[in-house]
């Protein structure tokens, strides 16, 4: 991982951002002090951030709300559960 000071990334930013698309993380400190990691945005992200841009789930950076879920055949895993308890 590359570390990098504030005033570098700012005389630079473009340069770190190119290299944060590539794969590469850049921990980001303030007179040595470690204050911030640079990465990629992950795919889980990607996919919320899709979602809501369609309007099939609503985000405000705690759990996602809404979308389609999880659809299953025949009975309800609580019903089987309680079934098998019998």
């Amino acid at each position: 991982m590359k570390s990098v000071g504030i005033r570098d990334l700012k005389a630079k930013l473009s340069s770190y951002i190119d290299l944060v698309v590539k794969g590469e993380q850049i921990l980001v400190t303030d007179r040595g002090v470690e204050v911030a990691i640079l990465s990629r945005v992950s795919d889980e992200r990607r996919a919320i951030m899709d979602m809501v841009r369609k309007g099939k789930a609503e985000w405000d950076g705690g759990k996602p709300k809404g979308g389609e879920g999880i659809k299953v055949r025949g009975k309800a895993l609580a019903e089987t559960i309680l079934d098998e308890r019998i």
